[in-house]
């Protein structure tokens, strides 16, 4: 039972004698740490020789991304400080050299932990703080290095234990959500049937060869130019950095939202050999694209003009230091000034950017810095603020018609949305603008009559963002429609979007579209297209068909392995394992997925309909009613029961759980049909 926050307090406050967990329990997993990997040397021999960039790259948030926890590198306040908030307390020690965080473990009760790490360096800081199964655990009562005091990440209420957003909880694990970013060659080493880790890297924070690629023949290449006093040395493994998508794909590894398809990342792989990256879901981005959750940067970058025209990251951040490259409107101008032959960029309006007459702000005041107007910021982990990298012209316009948010009233935030849009008018004359993407994606996302058609040749429109077209085909996909042309789309984000979404399609359409991606030359592709084949009669496809197809599947399954920690892949696994007939593989991943998180809802009903199917029907009921009191939607769980009751022929107990189920949902179309039969059924019976 969560104790109430006053309870909480007193239990931190008062004279109690915290119990450390023994050692050996501690230790439970292998611990995670450093391993030798054959094509990496340590970071110190490439400093040694580029001392420039080491000089860059030195306090960068890169190179303190993760630290081992020294006096040095814990920043928040250990001397016996004590932090209370809604539902959560701790009190933060420190012996010696050694950093403790007192507060509730996973059993509620309160433990004090060791602190082996610190995670991020600004403006924020979090600990990390081991436990059984290999695993580290960010602390979700942070340091704010600005203000200098520990502050809660869940502001609103903590997380109970148990919960999977409580701190100990597989949400907050370092291990699935944190380290492959925060470290150089990272390997996970997860193993789903123990749910443990042997967490493995080379160097514990983003070093040279994260970016670059292994060193070790660079570096003997080098050793032996020099003995030899001529000659030029290998260059490093990758070569990516060069071009501007290419650099740009290359950051996206760790700046975006994606899926991991490998264990091992390699530095310079195409993004799509190693990563699938979301598109602009509705509940990551705003329908005309602009930044939601947590997106960090790559899934706006690729909506803007900047992107296609090849303006690469290190166009304006310092590769090694992460720096702008210029402050203020400095870094835009460099580029946007009114002089065409000093741009980088050739063809851009010679135009001067920075004054009123463009800003309409008193200089150096908010609004007249380009950041204010095109790239809007927003508040991640509570102090953290992410600018959108979309570098958008502000459009109130298509906030007065979407209810999205526009720089103008960030900052008139009194104002209404159509006011700024007039403002813009009066200063610049009135303007047409062509259809924006948003509103068809809006369209489609209210299920507006006529939404597909624009939608479809939305999909097809080579001038606009591949991400944006990839999202179109999602949409159109959820409307009933793949178009095919987006199969052959020059953009692999946009064929692998299409063969996931032709997935759901009959089995003639599949098989007439879907083979001939099975040798597309990226994994992400390759793999939508075989899972989309996957419950085919393979004699119905050509002997090279099939053994692309194998090949296809295998990757497929390695991809879900390489988040095997992640409810979602079981649940993928499950459908795979359902989908080639064997049942007892889908029940298997099924009860992984709910043991790791038993509010997934579909791997619930998944796991449910397949015992139903198999005549265990008492056992589906008990699955079923285990997830009605923690369900956010009871009601699909109701649904659920209700028509196993009247498989049973159970016709009461079908009765009283669709009544229950159109009390949760009384739009649900299904459930009222069903719950229309089975009561005439009882009226004629009675």
């Amino acid at each position: 039972m969560r104790l109430p926050a006053c309870l909480a307090t007193l239990c931190l406050t008062a004279s109690v004698a915290f119990a450390t967990p023994p050692q050996a329990e501690a230790r439970a997993g292998a611990d995670p740490g450093a391993r030798a990997i054959a094509d990496h040397i340590a970071d110190g021999e490439c400093l040694a020789c580029h001392t420039d960039q080491a000089r860059l790259w030195s306090g960068s948030k890169h190179q303190l991304a993760m630290q081992p926890a020294t006096p040095d590198s814990a920043l928040g306040d250990f001397a016996d400080a004590r932090f209370t908030g809604k539902g959560e307390a701790a009190h933060f020690l420190r012996r010696g050299d050694a950093f403790f965080v007192a507060t509730e473990g996973a059993d509620g009760q309160h433990v004090e932990f060791p602190v082996t790490h610190t995670f991020g360096i600004r403006p924020l800081q979090q600990v990390l703080l081991p436990q059984p199964g290999g695993r580290l655990q960010a602390f979700t009562i942070a340091w704010d290095t600005e203000r200098k005091t520990w502050f809660s990440l869940y502001p609103k209420g903590a997380n109970v234990p148990g919960s999977t957003l409580h701190w100990s909880g597989r949400y907050q694990n370092w291990n699935l959500m944190c380290g492959e970013c925060h470290t150089t060659a990272y390997r996970k080493g997860y193993d789903d049937a123990q749910d443990s880790y042997r967490t493995t890297w080379a160097e514990a924070n983003v070093g040279c060869q994260a970016c670059h690629g292994g060193g070790r023949v660079h570096a003997e290449s080098a050793r032996a130019v020099a003995a030899a006093g001529q000659g030029t040395p290998k260059p490093t493994a990758n070569r990516a950095l060069a071009g501007a998508h290419t650099q740009v794909d290359q950051c996206a590894a760790c700046h975006a939202r994606r899926t991991r398809l490998v264990e091992d990342a390699v530095a310079g792989a195409p993004l799509l050999d190693q990563f699938m990256p979301d598109n602009l879901r509705a509940d990551l981005h705003h329908a005309d694209g602009q930044q939601l959750e947590e997106v960090f940067e790559y899934g706006s970058y690729r909506q803007s003009r900047m992107y296609q025209a090849g303006v690469a990251c290190t166009d304006c951040h310092d590769p090694h230091s992460g720096k702008r490259r210029a402050e203020g409107n400095a870094l835009c101008t460099a580029c946007h000034n009114p002089s065409p032959d000093r741009a980088r960029f050739p063809g851009l309006l010679a135009k001067d950017y920075d004054g009123p007459a463009h800003h309409f702000h008193s200089a150096g005041q908010a609004g007249s810095q380009c950041v204010d107007c095109h790239m809007p910021s927003r508040d991640y982990m509570v102090v953290h603020g992410r600018r959108d990298h979309a570098i958008r012209i502000p459009r109130p316009d298509l906030s007065a018609k979407l209810g999205t948010p526009n720089a103008c009233q960030d900052c008139h935030a009194e104002r209404t949305a159509e006011w700024a849009a007039q403002a813009i008018g009066r200063h610049f004359g009135p303007r047409q603008h062509p259809p924006h993407y948003g509103e068809l994606l809006a369209a489609a996302r209210r299920g507006e009559p006529g939404a597909a058609q624009p939608l479809r040749t939305l999909t097809t429109d080579l001038a606009q963002p591949a991400i944006v077209r990839a999202t179109a085909v999602e949409a159109l996909a959820a409307l009933g429609s793949v178009p095919p042309a987006a199969l052959q789309d020059p953009d692999p984000v946009v064929r692998a979007t299409a063969a996931a979404a032709l997935a759901a399609r009959p089995p003639e359409e599949r098989l007439a579209q879907l083979p001939a991606l099975l040798s597309d030359p990226l994994r992400a592709v390759r793999i939508a297209a075989a899972r989309g084949l996957a419950d085919i009669d393979e004699g119905r496809l050509n002997a090279d068909q099939r053994t692309q197809l194998h090949a296809g599947l295998a990757a497929f399954v390695a991809a879900q392995q390489a988040m095997a920690d992640m409810p979602s892949a079981q649940l993928n696994l499950a459908g795979l394992a359902a989908a080639r007939r064997d049942p007892a593989g889908a029940e298997r991943h099924y009860r992984r997925a709910l043991a790791q998180d038993a509010q997934v809802q579909a791997a619930r009903l998944g796991l449910a309909t397949l015992l139903a199917g198999s005549a265990r029907e008492e056992e589906a009921e008990r699955v079923l009613r285990e997830g009605l009191s923690g369900s956010a939607q009871p009601g699909e769980l109701h649904f659920a029961l209700g028509l196993l009751a009247g498989q049973r022929k159970q016709w009461e107990k079908a009765a009283h759980e669709l009544r229950a189920a159109a009390a949760l949902m009384p739009d649900h179309p299904r459930v009222r049909r069903n719950l229309d039969a089975v009561e005439r059924y009882l009226q004629q019976r009675r």
